[in-house]
């Protein structure tokens, strides 16, 4: 295989007619199967180009013919391969990208030290600072021995890295360095201008330092930017690699090490399983976070409120199913809801209270200029992957539409993260209680979870504040939870007709409150999975939760559903989840952060 010539030049100076000249090279370059970069600004010219020789020498000789290039000094290496994949040839507003107005290098260049002298000084061990102007992933690879790095990640940050530099180094000799001078060019008559006196360029850069003087006083290669990616001082391509993902050049050392995969990643940018998974749940807190400022139901909407209607009010009037399935409501507000022609079918026609329906019927209750109270967005994702998301909800904060509840609900807000996906909650958890929620999301993992729940497969713990002291310190309930909702939404013991439930207790610490009143922090194991369950029981067994507003002291229901975000919370938490992944089958437990009202209950 033939050798190609690679060069590498640059030349400040003023350039007219930038487009034509554009045009005229990219052509030339084509044609003669030349691939790099040209840039073209009107302060000059700056370049990489590989090729045949025979090309590269006309290219030469072209450019030199352009007016103020005449003296375009150029630096050329050899390649087995070619190092570039295309031709571009550009017109930039810099030829190196610096950000500072004022430095003009053609006209108030900074002096220049050969590499000869350079060498001599350092052969000499004539005091000075060496002062690499390179970007950190480059000097990774070598620099010139007890050279100071600034500590950049882009050249644009040189600037304010030199505000950095100790203020002795402005009376003291400083050599800089860059790949080929270029950076040099720029940096030199800004720092002479930031007041440092003694101030050169290594002209030519560590390239033509290479090429002059060989590898003394220099440790290591020299980044270059193109396939190669690092030469030594013979100007031979090394075994440095080039990371696809992230750019860093890696050594023949860490591309051995097992976080490097070829096109994917390396020692630099590899990202764990673990972590790409907490990155994923950051960014969707942080899409969260953006939904609900403001609150999605806090602008006035329509909403058509969906009641379904159960077997036991088939071929019965509608009046009857409302007044059955929602008793806290007065049948006068029901007729006067249908008058204003706001109670409907689900094809949007109205309904009069005689109208009968039939079992599995949608029956709409069509509320205009809706807004929702307010709620707890606190939301927090503490794990996803393609078949579950694992969810913290706070309280108050409804799980899914119901009452006066629609989009400040927790399924609106995910759907709306997730969508085209809809992910379905595979169990319940009241608006009042905070703690883990398990979602599926699609409707084939929620089927393949709920299975687990109605097989007894998952185990869920809570922690309760409750009132009292149980005189046990483990305890059960069985006793049967009513199937019907009652006021308020609100459920009781039912001893003849009740749902079977249990619930385990574990008592994990007594204390008193500041104010003398006894409490416990319970564990809870609900074994059935009844509406409100936790809450009955313990409100049965004599000890209501903390924070309760429906289930109060004495046996009495309060007339409170959901509380506001006002009220002190509810001392219930849905703190650990343990459950069969869907797909891997691996058992998997969740456990929440504790709130602060645990810390009430200290043994």
């Amino acid at each position: 295989m033939s050798t190609v010539v690679n060069i590498a030049a640059y030349k400040f100076a003023p350039l007219e007619g930038l487009k034509e000249l554009r045009e005229e090279l990219l052509a030339h370059c084509k044609r003669a199967n030349l691939k790099g970069t040209i840039l073209l600004s009107t302060e000059g010219i700056n370049l990489f180009v590989a090729g045949s020789r025979e090309a590269i020498e006309v290219l030469v000789t072209r450019l030199r013919l352009i007016p103020g290039l005449a003296e375009l000094t150029v630096k050329y290496s050899e390649s087995e391969h070619q190092p570039f994949t295309r031709m571009l040839v550009r017109i930039k507003k810099e030829i190196i990208a610096f950000g500072v107005e004022g430095i003009d290098p053609a006209r108030r260049p900074s002096p220049k030290l050969s590499p000869q002298e350079l060498k001599s000084w350092l052969d000499e061990g004539r005091p000075v600072t060496l002062l690499d102007t390179r970007n950190d992933y480059e000097v990774k690879l070598g620099t010139f021995r007890g050279a100071k790095d600034v500590g950049i990640t882009h050249f644009r940050d040189f600037p304010q890295a030199i505000l950095q530099l100790p203020e002795e180094l402005k009376e003291q000799p400083i050599v800089m360095f860059c790949t080929g001078g270029i950076r040099c060019e720029k940096a030199g008559p800004l720092m002479q201008r930031e007041g440092y006196q003694q101030v050169y360029q290594l002209d030519g850069g560590i390239l033509k330092y290479f090429e002059e003087c060989g590898g003394a006083h220099y440790d290591g290669e020299c980044f270059v930017f193109d396939q190669r990616v690092g030469v030594d001082p013979s100007l031979e391509e090394t075994e440095t690699n080039l990371c696809y993902a992230c750019q860093a050049p890696l050594t023949h050392e860490e591309t051995l090490d097992e976080r490097y995969v070829p096109c994917k990643s390396c020692p630099y940018c590899y990202v764990s399983t673990e972590q790409q998974r907490e990155r994923a749940c950051q960014a969707r807190e942080a899409a969260i976070a953006r939904l609900v400022s403001p609150l999605p139901g806090s602008m006035p909407y329509d909403n058509d409120r969906p009641l379904r209607v159960p077997q036991e009010y088939d071929g019965k009037p509608v009046i009857e199913f409302l007044a059955g399935i929602l008793p806290h409501v007065p049948r006068d507000e029901w007729a006067q809801i249908a008058g204003e022609g706001r109670l409907r079918t689900s094809d949007h026609q109205p309904m009069v209270l005689e109208s009968l329906v039939k079992a599995g019927d949608r029956v709409l209750h069509h509320q205009p200029a809706t807004i929702e109270p307010d709620v707890n967005v606190d939301i927090r994702v503490v794990y996803e992957d393609e078949a579950i998301a694992v969810v913290h909800k706070p309280a108050p904060l409804p799980l899914h539409a119901s009452g006066r509840f629609h989009r400040n609900t927790l399924e609106w807000i995910l759907r709306e993260i997730y969508d085209p996906q809809k992910p379905r909650p595979v169990h319940r958890l009241d608006a009042n209680t905070s703690g883990l929620v398990l979602f599926a999301r699609t409707r084939h993992f929620a089927k393949l979870l709920q299975q687990q729940f109605t097989q007894g497969k998952v185990e869920k713990f809570y922690l309760a504040l409750v009132s009292g002291h149980p005189v046990e310190d483990r305890f059960v309930s069985t006793a049967p939870i009513s199937a019907e909702a009652g006021v308020f939404g609100s459920r009781s013991v039912d001893e003849e007709a009740g749902l079977p439930a249990e619930t385990r207790f574990e008592v994990l610490a007594r204390t008193t409150t500041a104010d003398g009143k006894p409490v416990a922090l319970v564990r809870c194991q609900p074994i059935t999975g009844r509406t409100n369950q936790i809450r009955v029981h313990l409100w049965q067994l004599g000890h209501p939760i903390m924070g309760e507003q429906s289930y109060l002291a004495d046996q009495k229901h309060g007339t409170t559903q959901t509380h506001t975000v006002d009220d002190p919370p509810l001392c219930l938490l849905a703190h650990q989840l343990s459950f069969q992944h869907p797909v891997s089958r691996e058992r998997m437990t969740f456990t929440s952060q504790l709130p602060a009202w645990t810390n009430l209950a200290e043994k």
